[in-house]
């Protein structure tokens, strides 16, 4: 006879069931999109042995081999284990950090995001929640990863500074300005702070260095990308240090733990508690009290 299979079980591991009878696809750890060559090396030589000789790429920068036979399951882990490939999660637990590639790699980039998706990732990877919680990181306003699609995102930017007596009145920053903060009056710099959006844009295009820009984190909450969109919201100031960044996503996510109900997103958690409390505990997280 038989053994009964525990596919609920085999989906906290990253193990999702195909319409054809025996076979599943299996979803890989891909911190912040990055794999190494040898990666990528295992992960093709898994999908020739064991799959059918092609891996998905999906929408969130991960990796699926299908038609893995539940029987090869755990030869299939070890092998890609060899590798230095780990296994996602499906289900309602913290899913794998997204991320661009950020300021070590991307001109526009304000924040190192890779460094941040995989701290992000150590803190809360497959931590179980009432219902799947998504962490997006991108470097700069353009916004490559979208950030507010998520439940909580974070999104680099800059606090900028500007130094009168440096500027040489080229006016190169109020061209490179995208919201119309900067104008020259007068063979001066005017900054409407209002209008800033701490793209970091002066900062970068100034050929004397007559702006000065300090690397912080936009974070935005209660994101949603499926059968309901709604663009997460910017509820806090730019935040300048990791301490205080991790504190505000502790408050976050430990939120959503005790209110939500089961299968409900945060956006509907934030909806149906009402977003007073929650506010109230970002701003204290955000204090340090």
């Amino acid at each position: 006879m038989a053994q009964k299979v525990d596919y609920a079980a085999l989906k906290k591991g990253g193990y999702m069931r195909q319409k054809q009878k025996g076979y599943g696809s299996l979803r890989l750890a891909v911190v912040g999109g990055n794999l190494t060559a040898e990666n990528i090396k295992t992960v093709a030589e898994v999908a020739e042995k064991y799959g059918r000789g092609y891996v998905h790429m999906t929408s969130r920068q991960g990796i699926e081999i299908p038609f893995i036979k539940v029987e090869e399951l755990a030869e299939v882990k070890e092998a890609l284990a060899k590798g230095g490939v780990g296994t996602g999660v499906c289900g309602p637990r913290v899913r794998t950090v997204t991320a661009c590639q950020g300021s070590e790699v991307c001109p526009s980039g304000c924040i190192d995001t890779y460094t941040l998706a995989k701290e992000l990732d150590e803190r809360y990877f497959g931590r179980e929640l009432p219902h799947k919680f998504k962490f997006g990181v991108t470097g700069c306003q353009n916004n490559c990863l979208k950030a507010e699609e998520n439940d909580v995102g974070i999104k680099g930017g800059m606090n900028i500074e500007y130094k009168e007596d440096d500027c040489i009145s080229c006016g190169v920053c109020v061209k490179a300005c995208r919201q119309n903060a900067l104008k020259m009056v007068d063979g001066k710099i005017e900054l409407d702070a209002q209008k800033c959006n701490h793209c970091g844009r002066c900062v970068k295009s100034c050929p004397v260095d007559a702006w000065k820009g300090t690397p912080g984190y936009i974070v935005s909450f209660g994101g949603t990308f499926g059968n309901n969109i709604y663009k997460g919201e910017e509820l806090l100031p730019l935040i300048l240090d990791k301490e205080t960044l991790f504190r505000v996503t502790d408050a976050a996510i430990n939120f959503f733990e005790k209110n939500a109900n089961p299968s409900e997103r945060f956006r509907k958690t934030l909806q149906r508690v009402g977003e007073e409390d929650f506010r109230s505990q970002l701003k204290d997280a955000y204090e340090g009290q």
